[in-house]
């Protein structure tokens, strides 16, 4: 029955994700945002409301671990296994613009969750920090877009002949379906979301694993499906923009604002265990930088089956650790001595 509930949990919020994304990107369709713009926010946003709808849930219900485990399991999940995968489907020519302004933002939101964390606990005063800094990247974000916006509505008129004839007489439409969309993606997303919090809360329990670990891994790579069927899709489309992007973007989105709303509707703040502090959030924190110092702008098919393989390593990791398996160690010296450095190496020269 628990992994029943599991399962029609992950599928609620695969399908709630769907809706709302779809809902969205019409919408940013209409008012004229280029597919980069689409894939860093309204497309990373709409994937990442999964992880927003857990985490609030968890941090309501006073289960700070699988909020934090959630996020930061998401984001380990996102660089290393979507776009692993979706390099395997296509080589990523990354963006240079992404390179040079939005991953150093995914570092410094990382960075500055490191140093809010360091005292044991994400204040009020700490999330509400967070969540403006969400607010400043969205109207930065959109403000850029600005600027290309002229051309897309050029593009428009090509193809309607007017704007005002065509496209306006359709927009009230399309803005109406795209609202009931997302209405309904954000309803199915928080029912699916509170049946996978229980029965993830129920297995931890169950096999006497910390709730850290089942946030790391199973809540993690099930809100992440989302992320994980627009980037695979947008890959298999030749959208190296959207795939790329909607990584970055909801990397950007978990951190700003899912935790700075966990810490904000939480009366005493989001609580951060030792272990995410002292591990699981510096590996976030390196794997964010992986984009910039060891790929540059192209993400090869080599590249990517490297990014899958740190994610076993990672997983692997996780499950020993939690059940004490003697081998811990011997592994934890493996991927610190050798694994890293040459599959760093690896990655500089591919």
């Amino acid at each position: 029955m628990i992994w029943l509930t599991l399962v029609a949990g992950l599928v609620l919020l695969v399908l709630g994700g769907d809706l709302l994304v779809r809902g969205a990107s019409s919408l940013a369709l209409i008012f004229g945002l280029s597919p980069l713009v689409i894939g860093l926010t309204v497309v990373a946003f709409g994937t990442s409301a999964p992880e927003l709808a857990v985490s609030v849930q968890s941090s309501l219900g006073g289960n700070p671990d699988i909020a934090i485990g959630n996020v930061v399991g998401s984001n380990v999940f996102n660089v290393l296994f979507i776009l692993g995968l979706s390099a395997l489907i296509t080589p990523l020519v990354v963006h240079q613009q992404m390179v040079k302004r939005e991953v150093p933002i995914m570092i410094g939101a990382s960075t500055l969750l490191l140093l809010f964390a360091l005292n044991g606990n994400i204040s009020l005063l700490e999330g509400l920090s967070l969540f403006a800094g969400i607010i400043a990247y969205t109207w930065f974000a959109i403000a850029s877009a600005r600027k290309e916006s002229k051309a897309i509505q050029r593009e428009y008129e090509a193809e309607f002949g007017s704007k005002e004839s065509s496209v306006e007489a359709k927009q009230p439409k399309k803005v109406l379906m795209s609202l009931v969309l997302i209405a309904a993606g954000l309803a199915i997303l928080v029912f699916g979301s509170d049946m996978l919090v229980k029965a993830a809360i129920t297995l931890a329990r169950g096999w006497g694993v910390s709730e850290l670990v089942i946030g790391l891994t199973i809540v993690a790579a099930g809100t992440s499906l989302p992320e994980v069927a627009a980037s695979t899709i947008a890959a298999f489309k030749g959208e190296r923009d959207i795939a790329v992007g909607n990584v970055v973007g909801s990397n950007i989105f978990n951190i700003l604002s899912v935790l700075g709303l966990s810490a904000l509707v939480s009366p005493n703040g989001l609580s951060v265990s030792q272990g995410a502090l002292t591990f699981d959030i510096p590996v976030m924190i390196a794997v964010a930088c992986l984009p910039v110092f060891f790929v540059g702008y192209t993400i090869s098919r080599a590249n990517g089956v490297m990014f899958l393989f740190y994610y076993v390593a990672y997983t692997a990791y996780l499950v020993l650790d939690a059940q004490q398996h003697p081998a811990v160690p011997q592994l934890s010296d493996a991927m610190l001595y050798f694994v890293l450095p040459i599959t760093g190496l690896t990655l500089g020269i591919l």
